[in-house]
């Protein structure tokens, strides 16, 4: 199996340290808002290298962390006057609310910046008894990145070309402009004791920590948002490096940003889109499909085209298992080498939908029930690897995120047109067809029975 690595700028054979055994550790989210299509594009892809992991029998060991002390949720705080823990709960419950209904498999830990700061400090106290961080009475702790060598190595930028590089920026007692927070020193909450004064973590040291405590000082796999490379994971490696005097993580995966209309998502330009407004509209695997149609290492441009032509084609992959049981048969090997080869190949997506269109048709053409039985077992089992078809068919085409009209109407409403058809009163049928449709619902006549489905 190949990934690319962003390390090495390049695809390499994955080697985990432990054979048929993964640790990764994935940035989370920092809880002031709500999530939204981009950040679903991010966990939607760790999911499917998740998934895909387990499909050759890797045993993974999952860890993504939560932010949920940050000046946004502090400012946010302020405003409604409500604690900053307030804040980061009622947006953790959102945002396991949004994972849910994603259908992305649990990590096997998601631990909280707030609840390691032990963890942190002790890791500050190494970084400056080795020389790689000063503090001064008046100011915060910082990361001297002139004691790190090998820094700018993962964005490949020379220390000339920074920037600075901390959310929480005070540069009058820094070193070097580029230098960036561990500690802030403050008396606003929260804060915590630290032998610098009371105060709060900066945002880079708080992943090195967690992943230091739970997957130990070097692992397999780190990753997150392509936009998290610099500084946020450079960083990391610095301090941990630094701290460790181990490699850190041997695997840097980094997924590319989306668009909306061909724009950065703002709130200022009224096209920041959340996970709940899409799946009000539509069932999640429609916003897989669409984050697969793409390689997760391209941006993707969301638009309305381009997300119902994810919906037609999940459309045709369900309709070609209706009325489908499964039961345990052999499935089709070569599909499967194909499918396996495709996602070994750094998750090539596109391929593998490809891979699974081509079964669909099949299916629709197959020229006898055992055959057309072992497709379609093939396709379940495959889509099953990547997140997809894990719904019925009937249950796929009604879904909707918003009930205008409860399934109760819907199928009374489809009796009494049913009834009137018998009687030839064409005219009532036509008009409860009408009223349906009004409502986003389309019926379909096939043998004698009548299904539905939301438009």
């Amino acid at each position: 199996m190949k990934i690319y690595n962003s390390l090495s700028g390049s695809k390499q054979v994955f080697k985990p340290i432990t054979q048929k055994k993964i640790n990764m550790y994935v940035c989370g989210m920092t809880v002031y808002d709500d999530c939204h299509i981009g950040h679903a594009r991010t966990f939607l892809t760790f999911d499917l290298f998740l998934r895909f992991f387990n499909f050759l029998g890797f045993e993974v060991n999952y860890v993504r962390n939560i932010t949920d002390i940050e000046d946004k949720i502090i400012e946010k705080a302020k405003i409604e006057k409500v604690n900053y823990d307030d804040i980061s709960s009622r947006f953790i419950e959102s945002m396991h609310e949004d994972f849910k209904k994603l259908n992305l498999l649990s990590p096997n830990l998601e631990p909280k910046a707030s609840e390691h700061i032990g963890e942190i400090v002790s890791m500050i106290e190494n970084l400056e008894s080795k020389h790689h961080a000063y503090s001064v009475e008046e100011g915060d702790v910082y990361f001297d990145i002139n004691s790190y060598s090998d820094y700018g190595k993962l964005s490949k930028r020379n220390l000339e070309e920074l920037d600075a590089g901390a959310r929480v920026e005070v540069d009058k007692f820094k070193k070097s402009p580029n230098d960036f927070v561990l500690w802030k020193k403050t008396q606003t909450e929260p804060n915590w004791k630290s032998r610098w004064g009371r105060g709060r973590p900066g945002w880079h040291i708080e992943c090195s920590a967690m992943s230091k405590k739970y997957l130990g000082n070097t692992f397999d796999i780190h990753g997150g948002g392509l936009d998290l490379k610099f500084p946020h994971h450079e960083n990391e490696i610095a301090q941990s490096e630094c701290c460790n005097e181990k490699g850190f993580a041997n695997y840097w995966m980094h997924v590319a940003p989306l668009n909306v209309d061909g724009k950065k998502m703002s709130k200022s330009l009224d096209n920041f889109i959340t996970i709940k407004k899409v799946l009000n509209e539509y069932h999640s695997e429609v916003l897989r499909v669409f984050f697969y149609l793409t390689h997760y290492r391209k941006p993707i441009n969301f638009t309305k085209d381009s997300i119902i032509e994810a919906k037609n084609i999940l459309d045709k992959i369900y309709e070609s298992l209706r009325n489908f049981e499964l039961i345990d048969i052999e499935i089709d090997e070569n599909y499967k080498s194909k499918f396996e080869e495709a996602l070994s190949d750094d998750f090539n997506t596109p391929k593998a939908l490809k891979i699974l269109q081509d079964l669909t048709q099949k299916i629709n053409k197959a020229d006898s029930a055992e055959k057309k039985y072992t497709l379609q077992t093939t396709l379940k089992s495959l889509a099953n690897a990547i997140g997809l078809l894990s719904d019925t068919t009937d249950s796929y085409f009604k879904y909707s995120g918003k009930e205008e009209i409860s399934e109760e109407e819907i199928e009374a409403l489809i009796s009494k047109r049913n009834e009137a058809r018998q009687n030839k009163d064409f005219e009532t049928a036509d008009s409860i067809r009408d009223d349906l449709l009004s409502k986003d619902i389309v019926l379909e006549d096939k043998n004698d029975k009548t299904f539905w489905k939301k438009r």
